[in-house]
């Protein structure tokens, strides 16, 4: 049938038809809002690249734990900015490490919020990279050691588990990361503890904000011999694969927006559930744009993180994750 038997419009003559035929529903279940926790009292700073997302030091996460509870969404994730840094990355796998001690705090507090831990090297060490590094004194070159990070990531996803997050998400694309993990939780006794892994993460422009906030910028090269390649699309099904097989829960895709295309694949090929992570810049360019008046904040974010879902994503990583928690609910 053709037009005019066939009228499309139909199906969108109200708010209520169309809410019915609605292919897509974006709700607050889908969101974990990421955390930036610091050591020190008293500490609430703006991240000036990042409007509305702050450091926060434990005496003050307290409040914005509240907030998180009474938004609706019901899952974090915890970013640390220790005080101390070095070669490898200790104060990761300290007992008593920022993230530890913000999980084991929030669950204080909110014990029926899930908590995603950030597992991952880069903010711990002193320059800024993933991993170990080894020093190759024969050519003069540097570069992240494999498979010697590994053992210090098991170590860092046991503690923060010790802690009490119900997540582990490792975030280092070390090869062999999620089965090394997988069964270091295995041997501590945290076989039920689930593995939210960045299994196809590029080496994007996208995370300048975050290495801001996260104070994790590389001081010496850049991340491209672990991270992909933003030319590649087939590689990311090797990737998602492989963790697939070593054991991993959930499967991400980061950045989201670059990379719907990629995020859609992934949901196609795999049947995990699949994480978007709508990154620093991501969050930022609209921020910008809402201060200039350019844009209409609340329809971009919303269509935004539609787009997100549509494509395939189960979860949603986003910085305007209580804002969107608002909006959907109408205030």
């Amino acid at each position: 049938m053709t037009f005019p038997i066939t009228r499309h419009r139909r199906l969108r003559r109200t708010a209520s038809i169309r809410n019915m035929v609605r292919e897509t529903q974006l709700t607050v279940n889908d969101f974990i809002y990421p955390i930036f926790v610091t050591v020190g009292t008293g500490v609430k700073e703006e991240i000036p690249s990042m409007p509305g997302v702050y450091h926060l030091s434990l005496d003050l996460l307290q409040a914005e734990i509240e907030k998180v509870v009474a938004s609706g969404v019901q899952s974090i994730l915890l970013f640390g900015v220790p005080h101390d840094k070095d070669a490898v990355g200790t104060s990761a796998y300290d007992h008593n490490g920022i993230v530890q001690e913000a999980t084991r705090a929030v669950k204080t507090w909110a014990p029926q919020l899930v908590v995603v831990a950030d597992t991952c090297l880069c903010q711990f060490t002193d320059h800024g990279h993933c991993g170990v590094i080894h020093h190759d004194e024969r050519t003069g070159t540097a570069e992240v050691d494999n498979d010697a990070s590994l053992e210090l990531l098991v170590k860092t996803a046991v503690s923060q588990a010790e802690a009490g997050a119900d997540i582990i998400a490792p975030s280092n694309m070390m090869d062999g990361f999620v089965s090394a993990i997988r069964e270091g939780l295995d041997e501590a006794g945290y076989e039920m503890v689930p593995i939210m892994s960045y299994s196809v993460k590029y080496a994007s422009a996208f995370y300048g904000p975050f290495r801001e906030a996260a104070h994790s910028t590389p001081q010496f090269g850049d991340r491209k011999t672990y991270q992909m390649d933003p030319a590649n699309v087939r590689e990311a099904l090797r990737e998602a694969e492989a963790d697939v097989v070593e054991g991993a829960d959930m499967l991400m895709v980061k950045p989201a927006l670059a990379y719907l295309d990629v995020l859609r694949m992934v949901k196609e090929h795999f049947d995990l559930p699949v994480v978007a992570y709508n990154v620093s810049a991501e969050y930022s360019m609209v921020k910008a744009a809402a201060a200039n008046g350019w844009i209409d904040e609340r329809a971009v974010v919303l269509e935004t993180l539609t787009g997100m879902k549509r494509a395939g994503a189960d979860i949603i990583i986003t910085y305007h994750a209580l804002d969107a928690a608002r909006w959907l609910k109408g205030e």
